[in-house]
């Protein structure tokens, strides 16, 4: 990929892709122990760093191409990144996404013009769906991130970087297909060589790893993973090959320290992102964990990035009741409330006894219900379970600590103990 493909590009999206911000957080970059800026394209149009390469592929479709329409396959930004290029090009777009799609990601893919197919359960399935129904009909498949205009309208993020923070040495993205690493990676190195890149994939959808140790992509079986944007099980030809001639570092992210990120981003950056967005940032606050190009099975000892690092939040398309559940799994993961349940005599004063231990040590009980009918309770006893709101992880060391201290039998996480 060349300097001259990546201008190219950029004049292509001149007036189409909005120039997104560069945010810079104290907070992150505490946590972080280096400077940290953040490369906002969840303020992007249609919400995501998708539409500069959908529209750059797009935009250079032949005549007849164009008059025969496109079709796409997406769990969602990139759907709604090729249903705007459409529009703005005047191509008649079908996109493909999964059954399980996020619904508003599925109406505001049909808002901006788009036809909406729900085929399969993974980005995979939907894609081989759309594959066919390119080959049937002739409409020319737009694929998400394996194709050289794909890669080249995601690096113009690169050079935006370049003009906001002149002095950026590290770039951290997501992972998923690769077109936003690899484009990022082919630019630094026509433009400034030595910014190092870092892509980022969710431990339970990592295809790159294994990839890079067979010198070839492969496919790996996916989980379930709340970063559904980089849940793809097969890396592109594409960005393969760049990001192995580049020597692109990998890291892995734990479904706990994504939802810990994007509530750091949320509540120190005041920015909404959406799992997979918030995946570079999951990577500084975490343990490295790294595939490195010349030695693919090393797992540990990654070296320390070097500030000023940028990390691209790719995206802002989160569906709210998805948003309510990583939230509450970011307070559980970043120890800020505690799901316990505890023994009591199932006798007048006993609750509100147990709870002034609680009150006493400052914890906030959210929910709580009784179980009277376990069969290892004894006749008179009772469970009674309770999310309490606490501070932090040592605050729920002591509440804990309390309720035992006051002869309480105590389960936590699956853990049980008595005084």
């Amino acid at each position: 990929m060349t300097l001259d493909e990546l201008r190219a590009a950029a004049r292509l999206l001149d007036g189409v892709a909005t120039g997104t911000p560069v945010q810079s957080s104290r907070a992150i970059s505490a946590a972080a122990g280096v400077e940290v800026l953040l490369k906002c394209e969840n303020l992007q149009r249609a919400g995501s760093f998708k539409v500069r390469g959908a529209y750059v592929r797009m935009a250079r479709l032949s005549d007849a191409e164009k008059s025969r329409g496109v079709i796409a396959a997406s769990a969602g930004n990139h759907a709604q990144g090729v249903a705007l290029a459409a529009g703005l090009l005047g191509i008649r777009a079908i996109v493909y996404m999964p059954v399980d799609a996020a619904l508003p990601k599925v109406a505001a893919t049909r808002q901006y013009g788009a036809e909406v197919r729900l085929v399969g359960s993974t980005v995979d399935e939907t894609l081989a769906a759309a594959h066919s129904e390119s080959r049937r009909t002739g409409a020319v498949l737009i694929h998400p991130f394996d194709h050289r205009d794909i890669v080249a309208g995601q690096g113009t993020i690169a050079l935006e970087i370049l003009d906001q923070v002149p002095d950026v040495a590290t770039v951290v993205a997501p992972l998923g297909g690769g077109g936003l690493v690899a484009g990022l990676a082919a630019a630094f190195a026509a433009t400034a060589p030595h910014v190092r890149v870092v892509g980022v994939q969710a431990e339970r959808a990592a295809a790159f790893p294994g990839s890079l140790a067979a010198g070839r992509p492969t496919s790996v079986r996916l989980r379930s993973t709340m970063a559904d944007g980089i849940a793809v099980g097969t890396p592109g030809v594409v960005p393969f090959a760049l990001l192995e001639r580049y020597g692109v570092e990998v890291r892995t992210v734990s479904e706990d320290e994504l939802s810990r990120a994007l509530l750091m981003v949320a509540e120190r950056a005041k920015l909404l992102v959406e799992p997979a967005g918030a995946a570079g940032v999951a990577a500084l606050l975490a343990a490295p964990r790294v595939v490195d190009v010349a030695d693919p099975a090393r797992s540990a000892g990654a070296q320390p990035l070097e500030g000023p690092v940028v990390v691209v939040l790719s995206g802002g398309n989160v569906d709210p009741l998805v948003l309510l559940r990583v939230v509450r799994h970011g307070l559980a993961a970043a120890g800020r409330y505690v799901q316990l349940q505890v023994l009591l005599d199932d006798r007048p004063g006993a609750l509100s006894r147990m709870l002034e231990s609680i009150a006493t040590t400052g914890g906030n009980v959210m929910h709580i219900d009784h179980d009277r009918t376990d069969v290892g309770l004894a006749i008179g006893e009772t469970w009674v379970r309770m999310q309490v709101e606490t501070k932090g992880p040592e605050h729920c060391d002591e509440l804990v600590a309390k309720l035992r201290a006051d002869g309480y039998r105590v389960e936590l996480s699956g853990r049980s103990s008595s005084a």
